[in-house]
Parts: C-alpha cells; sequence; structure tokens
C-alpha cells in the first residue's frame, strides 16, 4: 500500500475507533466539515455546533481522535490477519452497499470484493431451520451462484450456514457479513467455513478487528446484508427474528423482497407468509427469482454483462444433483420413476407402487425443490436444467 493510502487508512480510522462515533454521526461530520481532514482538524467548538452533538460529546471526539496510535494499531493488526480496510470513498467500496443511507464508512474485509459482486442476492432465515427450510436454502444458494451471482448471508448457524455452503457447491461466489469483529469467528463452528468464503468471496464486517459479538452489533450488521443485496430472499424465519428485520432494511432501501412458502403448521414459516401477504415476491423455484430480479431493470443490467460468461455455462450444467438434497425414501422412489421426456402420472403410481395421495404428495415435494417439472394432461418429467428453465 502507498503512503497516500495508508495516510488516508489512518485519518479514517481514528474517527471510525472513536466510541458511539456511529454511521450516522461519522456521515454527518464528513458532510459539515468537507471531508475525513476537516473533521480532525475541527475544534471542539465546531464539533458542539452539529445537530445531536453536545459540549461534552464534542470533547470526547476531539480528544479521542487526537492520538493515531489506536488506529495505527488497529491497522497493522487487520493487515497481520489479512483484512483489507476499505473506506467509503476507496475504489473497491461495493457500490451497492455505497448507495444506502447509512454505510459503514470503515468496512474490514478478508477476501475479495469485486465488481461483478454488484449482481448479488441475500438469502437469510432461522437459525433453528427445519429440514425443508435446510433443502430451500441450498438449491436456492446453489442455483443462484452457478448463474453467476454472488450469495449474501450472515454466516450464523442454520439458513446462513446452508446458503454459503449452498453457494460454493454451486461453484460461485458468497459474502458473510459478522456481527463481530474478524479476527474471530462468530459462531465459532463455522471458521472453517469462513476461510472457505474469504477464498470463495469475502467475510465482511464494519467493526474493529478484536470487537466480540454481542447483541446489538447484528440489527446493525443485517442492514449491510440488505445494503449489499440486490434483492433479499427470506427461507424460514419467525415474525421477530433477525431475517424479518433484514427484510424490512431491503425495503427501506428499495431493494427487491422475496419470500419462500413454508408449512403452515411451522412456527418459522410466519415470517415469510406475513411479508408474503405484505406485498415480497413469492418465490418457489429459480425461475421465480430471476423473473423477479428482472424488475429491477437497468440497475441489474449494468452490472450483468460481466456475469454473461460463468452464466452461460451454467446454462450447459446438469440439474442440481438430487442426492444434495437428502431425499427421502419416498421422494428418492418416485424421482427415480421420472425421465428427461414426460411420464404420465398414472405410470409412476404403478412403478412406484405406492398410493396416489402418497404419490401426489412426493410430486409436490419434488417440484418445490426443483427437480421435476409438471407438464400438461398430468405428466411429469425431469428439469434437465434449471437455469435453461428459468431463463428460456
Amino acid at each position: 500500500m502507498s503512503d497516500t493510502s495508508y495516510n488516508k487508512a489512518i485519518k479514517w480510522l481514528q474517527l471510525h475507533l472513536v466510541k458511539d462515533v456511529g454511521p450516522k454521526t461519522f456521515g454527518t461530520l464528513l458532510v459539515a466539515f468537507g471531508g475525513i481532514d476537516g473533521v480532525l482538524s475541527a475544534s471542539v467548538y465546531k464539533l458542539s455546533q452539529i445537530k445531536g452533538i453536545s459540549q461534552k460529546k464534542a470533547e470526547f471526539i476531539y480528544n479521542s481522535m487526537r492520538d493515531d496510535s489506536k488506529a495505527k494499531y488497529e491497522y497493522d493488526m487487520a493487515m497481520k490477519l489479512g483484512i483489507k480496510v476499505l473506506t467509503l470513498d476507496d475504489p473497491d467500496y461495493p457500490m451497492l452497499l455505497k448507495d444506502i443511507d447509512d454505510p459503514p464508512h470503515v468496512l474490514y474485509v478478508k477476501g475479495d470484493v469485486t465488481r461483478a459482486d454488484n449482481l448479488s442476492v441475500a438469502i437469510v432465515g432461522s437459525r433453528t431451520c427445519s429440514q425443508y427450510g435446510h433443502e430451500q436454502a441450498s438449491r436456492f444458494a446453489h442455483l443462484l451462484a452457478s448463474a453467476g451471482v454472488t450469495v449474501v448471508s450472515g454466516l450464523a448457524r442454520g439458513i446462513d450456514t446452508v446458503a454459503h455452503r449452498g453457494a460454493i457447491a454451486g461453484g460461485g461466489r458468497t459474502f458473510a457479513v459478522q456481527g463481530r469483529g474478524l479476527a474471530g469467528v462468530f459462531p465459532p463452528e463455522n471458521a472453517d467455513l469462513a476461510e472457505i468464503i474469504s477464498a470463495n468471496g469475502a467475510v465482511l464486517s464494519e467493526l474493529p478487528v478484536n470487537f466480540e459479538p454481542i447483541g446489538s452489533n447484528f440489527p446493525a450488521r443485517n442492514r449491510i446484508i440488505a445494503g449489499l443485496s440486490l434483492a433479499t430472499i427470506i427461507i424460514e424465519a419467525r415474525k421477530r427474528g433477525g431475517a424479518l428485520i433484514t427484510a424490512r432494511l431491503a425495503q427501506e432501501y428499495r431493494r427487491e423482497v422475496m419470500a419462500v412458502p413454508g408449512r403452515v403448521d411451522n412456527p418459522c414459516s410466519e415470517g415469510p407468509h406475513a411479508l408474503i401477504r405484505d406485498g415480497a415476491t413469492l418465490v418457489a423455484g429459480i425461475d421465480d427469482v430471476m423473473e423477479a430480479l428482472g424488475s429491477i431493470g437497468d440497475t441489474m443490467k449494468s452490472y450483468a454483462g460481466e456475469k454473461s460468461a460463468k452464466a452461460q455455462q451454467a446454462l450447459d450444467m446438469p440439474l442440481f444433483s438430487a442426492d444434495d438434497l437428502n431425499l427421502s425414501a419416498d421422494e428418492r422412489l418416485v424421482f427415480d420413476q421420472i425421465e428427461t421426456e414426460p411420464v404420465h402420472i398414472d405410470t409412476i403410481i404403478y412403478k412406484s407402487g405406492r398410493k396416489p395421495g402418497a404419490v401426489n404428495a412426493t410430486l409436490t415435494s419434488l417440484q418445490l425443490k426443483g427437480l421435476i417439472r409438471q407438464m400438461p394432461g398430468s405428466f411429469f418429467m425431469r428439469k434437465v436444467n434449471c437455469i435453461a428453465d428459468a431463463v428460456g
């Protein structure tokens, strides 16, 4: 890094590390004083004239910014851990995140952020997901990633973890936004996954390197997830869970919100169903996601070109492996009776030896998992290429 870049990073860290100076206050100060140099040279009196900053707080901010040793220590620690420090005016700072009302002015990144990552979709949901939720998160993440979409989530247990793994399995990129500093990983059992993510995208945080995970960190973390993404998909979430906070923030940022319907007797279906009732897009398969993304229009198109080659490769890929979806015995039995050419339901019932009601229920499950499609006249066939179905 050049001396100029280093000195700039230190200046931004001097303000970033001041306790109780959050994104909004940081932004207000930058505007009021015409940039970071103006803030650092501002007197206590001038600081106290800013709305929301008392005399006592102005004195605290002024005194905290005088010593740059903490900023230098923070920067050196980040470098030793392989963490980049991006400031809001850095050309590598994520463009979509910069566009929200309260972006982090300093962003810590372990991995790489590229312009192509602006074609991104968040997948979030319950930490205590069901097998159904696990399967849907894996399926959506796998197919989106294989089409060149960067999958964004929060590295939490449950849906988040599955989404990251699904994106990696799909040969694509994924971002994990942490609610702690990047010197550690939360939850700790995802330490190995975080390393894999940093090699296939990035792990990000706005928090100082050694900051510990506490409850108040996570709502702010959720705004970064929403801000990084063109759209947010909710898969299993309670009405008052963090995933619903992410969805609300996505709506405030004028981003697309989608929800995967679930079982009506599952409490974790309350969140997605409430979102759908309130106007979120219901998505049951990758084709629904692609259609909804198309409504974003010019914003999406401006970044889609860099993904086109990868998306074209995905057109030729075989269907997402049925083995990866952990099919039940009945699902496997029925799936094995279906070919790439249309097969009538009566033939499926006969070959499987199962009762008609059971076969119908299993066919519905296989359709939701994106493995088969129903044709006119009660015929069913395997989806040879899910991406082709989505755009064809």
